[in-house]
């Protein structure tokens, strides 16, 4: 049948199982949103408060429910407030595609109304992106942009398609379900001694990346720790992974990481790195960090292998498909001097936790936990609650943790938590943010609202940029340097005249109470819970130290 290049790109999405996009319009994609407003009884449009929450609304989408999320922005400025939202998927491999209006194709490159580069601009922030210049080929660019998007690692793709595109017409056949490229596999002998290395190990740890979430393989890390007595540890992008309940688990390890999962990684002779960067925030100084192991590193991505920590044994392919092969191969073994190593580093771990202080963030978070279930989506901003969070929060089902980790976006949180509350089905969501960070994109309250989404937002309000202070304090003199923000603001007035419920919580009993309206609330509900201006991330390992040099205290 003959459709225009407007019909093709809602009747593609629709064919490629998308039923929510989220969005901003503009002159330059009025074609479009013509079109889902057609359709709207087929593919639903969220319309943001700004583009930049539409594209973490829509990463957030992607993380919570494993498909592809889709953003629509204008041109120039629509398409430029996208970007922040693209970087921030691709350091974290986020299946996203992010379509956006341009000027007609006589028009590129006059300096025309609106008009920008955005393919230049985006080129190195995604996996792969397009500008559409003939309509027939529309169909299978957008179809080739999904599967780029979730095959091998995921990751964002652009689609730029000129105003001229969209009103263009030519014959549409719908297309087959959304393909994937094939996967490599590493060779027989490269799994072969890999279970040689794991068998001849006194100490092995397993380090989990966000890789384990994307291919969805928790069951067989578990399995692996089970046959061989390793201890489980993750990145941050890692949480959720393997449920927190699992006896081998430790938690994160790295410069904010919980000390016993940080601790038993310095003392392992064997890391098997899961589908995980080893980013500098997680080595630190990277001849101590290998001075005691040696490595196996699995990832679908070639380029991760050697590329930070140098890999005795590289495996390259689908981590759940590799660890299977593994595990397949391995007899059980026993290791209960090292399972008692790391009982006395729980132990010490334990002893250095906060006592006393009934607004600690650990209490904060603990009592929060209380009010959600395993399957409770939890967001969060940048900065100090976001190491609180992945310290002290018990993720036990994946795709639960939203956050921005390798960009580490402020203002991330709330347009995540929006998508993540869609892709949940309007179940409860739970963001935790900073009073720095809630005020980049606090706008997005308003998207929240007007979708009556359940949000309760949390806002650990220490008055300060928390993090940057805490280096400040330890490194710099305890020069604070534009990190006082002395704000005014009335997060529970701001709160109400947006239409969202709020409450103040400075004390324990005012906190249960706030907890009680929020998640018996079905609107967005925002806690301005006040914390210690001083309340430091700990333990902590300075950037480029290690563990010997690690703050507890």
């Amino acid at each position: 049948m003959k459709m225009n290049g407007a019909q093709i790109i809602v009747e593609t999405l629709i064919e490629l199982g998308c039923d929510r996009v989220f969005g901003y319009p503009g002159g330059a994609v009025l074609n479009i949103y013509d079109e889902l407003y057609k359709s709207s009884d087929r593919i639903r449009h969220v319309i943001s408060a700004h583009e930049q929450g539409a594209a973490h609304a829509a990463d957030g989408y992607a993380r919570a429910s494993g498909k592809v999320g889709v953003v629509i922005a204008t041109s120039g400025p629509g398409a430029t407030n996208l970007v922040t939202g693209i970087a921030t998927a691709y350091l974290d491999s986020s299946p996203l595609v992010a379509i956006t209006g341009n000027v007609a194709l006589p028009l590129l490159g006059k300096d025309s109304f609106q008009e920008v580069d955005i393919m230049g601009v985006t080129m190195p922030i995604t996996k792969h992106n397009y500008i559409v210049k003939d309509v027939r080929d529309l169909a299978g660019i957008i179809r080739e942009a999904f599967t780029i998007a979730r095959s091998g690692r995921p990751g964002p793709v652009l689609i730029d398609i000129p105003k001229d595109i969209q009103i263009a017409g030519c014959e549409y056949t719908p297309g087959g379900p959304i393909q994937k490229f094939s996967t490599p596999k590493p060779d027989e002998d490269e799994i072969d001694r890999a279970v040689e290395l794991i068998e001849k190990s006194k100490k092995p740890y397993i380090y989990c990346g966000g890789g384990v979430v994307a291919s969805g393989a928790g069951g067989e890390v578990k399995k692996l720790a089970e046959l061989t007595d390793a201890v489980v540890g993750f990145s941050m992008m890692g949480l959720s992974a393997v449920s927190s309940d699992y006896e081998y688990c430790l938690g994160m390890a790295g410069m904010h990481g919980r000390y016993a999962s940080t601790k038993a990684k310095s003392e392992a002779d064997l890391i098997i790195g899961v589908g995980v960067r080893f980013s500098d925030r997680a080595t630190g100084n990277k001849t101590r960090y290998t001075q005691n192991a040696r490595f196996i590193h699995i990832d679908i991505d070639a380029a991760e292998i050697d590329k930070n920590i140098p890999a005795n044994i590289g495996l390259v392919g689908d981590v759940g498909e590799i660890l299977k092969g593994i595990n397949a191969k391995l007899s059980p073994a026993r290791r209960p001097e090292w399972r008692a190593e790391v009982a006395k580093m729980i132990e010490e771990e334990i002893s250095f936790y906060p006592t006393g202080k009934e607004m600690h963030p650990k209490a904060i978070i603990e009592k929060v936990q209380r009010y959600t279930n395993e399957d409770t989506v939890i967001a969060t901003d940048v900065g100090q609650h976001q190491m609180w969070v992945a310290q002290y929060y018990r993720f036990r089902k994946p795709r639960t943790l939203l956050t921005s980790g390798g960009l580490g976006t402020m203002g991330f949180g709330l347009g995540a938590a929006i998508g993540g509350c869609f892709a949940s089905g309007g179940a409860k969501t739970v963001l935790f943010t900073g009073d720095g960070s809630f005020g980049m994109n606090l706008t997005e309250l308003a998207t929240a609202v007007s979708n009556n989404l359940p949000i309760v937002i949390i806002i650990m309000n220490n008055g300060v940029l928390g993090m940057v202070r805490q280096w400040q304090k330890l490194f710099y003199g305890q020069r604070y340097s534009n990190s006082t923000l002395n704000r005014k603001t009335d997060f529970v007035k701001l709160a109400e005249a947006f239409g969202a419920g709020g409450a103040r919580a400075w004390t324990a009993a005012e906190l249960d109470r706030a907890l009680e309206a929020a998640f018996a609330a079905d609107r967005p509900f925002v806690i301005d819970c006040r914390i210690d201006t001083d309340e430091n991330v700990l333990p902590m390992i300075p950037a480029g130290g290690s563990i010997d040099d690690i703050i507890v205290k």
